[in-house]
């Protein structure tokens, strides 16, 4: 009955992502998957550049298919592996309508109760055979059991090439896990919805003129198997929120150009209705930082109080008509949090720059 569960799943699973390469073997095969699809013109803004949130949902969708393979490629209890964590994504270049992306991912890493994976997104322009990288995630998820969705079950291992390749990953497998903990200690912090708000009595390039909401009730469409959010919905609804905020700012056409370490904090149930907030935070000359909140409310099947569920740091740019960087408003802060919260992302701004740089010298070396 297990193993027919777990079929189901996967069925389920490639009927979501009918391009994918599934393979039938063992090794590679289960550990690797790749999929195409051609962008279409409501994956895009006005400006023909692709949404990061599709690119968001893509990636998830391939982590979610090879990390559910893999924790049921063992006899055992039937599982969903349900998306914990995404790392830091830097967008490497814009897509565009009529490219192909092509996402390719891996499994490079197993915990006793979680699965690293990493994901490449290549844009292929089909009439000129053109190819360049646009993205590099690495998603870390749960295998959550069929039977019971809050209890997690054991992953089966890998086998490493390379006992390196282990200790490596161990050590990334460390690093999350201790910034899960710091983000959680700053989770509670209040973001009210804003829902049509009076923006003329507002002075342009403040944080309340370009704060925006979003609210979704999920659906069936939402879900996975379990019942609960996809992963990938939620980061294409707050890329979304983001953005609304980055154009209010900038009054210019804007594309997604990182998003810091995703955390989903708790899952979200088919029935609840959630709200997407977003706020500016920092400015540079050539970018923005808004930060995105998601708070749920479960009122449906389980009556209880609204919580937070996932937190993340989007950064945006502004472009020409011709896809040329223009400068970016200085955002105006007018209390003390939002003071403070501008030297916070000044502080993270500085050390990515930093960490950037020092990539760039080591490459330069090599």
């Amino acid at each position: 009955m297990a193993r027919q569960l777990s079929r189901w799943a996967i069925c389920c699973l490639r009927a979501a992502a009918p391009g994918l390469d599934w393979g039938r073997g063992t090794g590679c095969e289960l550990s690797c998957a790749s999929f195409g699809r051609i962008m279409r013109p409501d994956d895009a803004n006005i400006a023909g550049n692709v949404h990061g949130g599709t690119i968001l949902k893509m990636i998830e969708e391939a982590g979610a298919i090879i990390s559910t393979r893999h924790c049921n490629s063992q006899a055992g209890e039937p599982c969903v592996a349900a998306l914990a964590r995404v790392e830091r994504t830097d967008f490497l270049s814009p897509m565009c309508i009529g490219e192909v992306a092509n996402v390719s991912a891996e499994i490079t890493y197993t915990s006793r109760h979680s699965v690293e994976v990493q994901v490449n997104v290549m844009s292929e322009n089909i009439l000129t055979g053109a190819k360049k990288l646009t993205n590099k995630a690495t998603l870390w998820y749960v295998p959550l059991s069929l039977k019971n969705v809050n209890k997690v079950l054991e992953v089966p291992p890998m086998q490493y090439a390379r006992k390196e390749q282990e200790d490596e990953g161990k050590k990334r497998y460390e690093e999350q896990k201790l910034d899960r903990l710091e983000t959680k200690q700053r989770n509670g912090d209040l973001m009210l919805p804003v829902i049509n708000p009076d923006r003329q009595t507002k002075e342009p390039h403040t944080v309340g003129y370009s704060q925006s909401s979003l609210i979704h009730l999920v659906g069936p469409s939402d879900c996975t198997l379990l019942g609960f959010v996809h992963g990938g919905v939620t980061m294409k609804l707050m890329d979304e929120v983001a953005g609304m905020g980055a154009a209010r700012h900038c009054k210019t056409n804007i594309v997604t150009a990182s998003v810091d370490a995703i955390n989903f904090h708790e899952k979200i149930k088919k029935g609840c209705v959630i709200t997407v907030s977003g706020r500016m935070t920092f400015t540079s000359n050539k970018s923005m930082e808004i930060e995105v909140f998601v708070d749920a409310d479960p009122f449906v099947d389980e009556p209880r109080e609204r919580y937070r569920a996932v937190s993340a740091f989007f950064t945006y740019v502004s472009l020409s008509k011709e896809g040329k960087p223009l400068p970016v408003p200085q955002l105006l802060t007018e209390t003390e949090d939002e003071k403070r919260r501008f030297e916070e992302g000044k502080g993270r701004y500085l050390q990515t720059k930093a960490k950037r740089q020092a990539q760039m010298q080591q490459a330069a070396q090599q």
